[in-house]
């Protein structure tokens, strides 16, 4: 029984621009010559890591959806962990009819957006919390 995917692809920027273009070529060819089929393939161009991949602060990110059987999973899960150039790659089951995740970009204006709207409440809150100044919750430190 075949099943939709998503596969996030961490491709290695620092890698030859012909190594690159080898790993998503590969990629592509095992999705369908294992009896896959690619409905979606986006490129989201390079973007900073939340944190360093093999001393990398940087990775070219491609998304994936496909159908596929769960032996076409095994075989990308066993080629991908060897595969020279890849940094991460991830697969995650997606439910029919989701829609498609939207770029980073959209997803990170929106994100900044609702922070600056929560950063402003906590501020406010933390300022009204705080003690006066001179005042108050002075404790004495001479106790042992």
């Amino acid at each position: 029984m075949a099943g939709l995917y998503d596969l996030m692809l961490l491709v290695d920027p620092t890698a030859p621009e012909e190594r690159q273009q080898a790993v998503i070529s590969e990629v592509e060819s095992l999705i369908q010559s294992g009896g896959g089929e690619i409905t979606g393939s986006y490129d989201w161009g390079q973007r900073r890591l939340a944190f360093e991949i093999r001393h990398r602060p940087e990775a070219e990110y491609r998304l994936y959806q496909f159908a596929g059987d769960p032996a076409l999973l095994e075989r990308l899960n066993g080629r991908l962990r060897i595969l020279d150039g890849l940094l991460r790659f991830r697969i995650i089951k997606v439910k029919p009819g989701q829609p498609t995740p939207p770029p980073p970009d959209q997803q990170a204006a929106r994100r900044r957006e609702e922070r600056e709207q929560t950063d402003t409440r906590v501020a406010a809150r933390a300022a009204a919390d705080a003690p006066a100044p001179g005042g108050g919750d002075e404790t004495d430190e001479t106790d042992e």
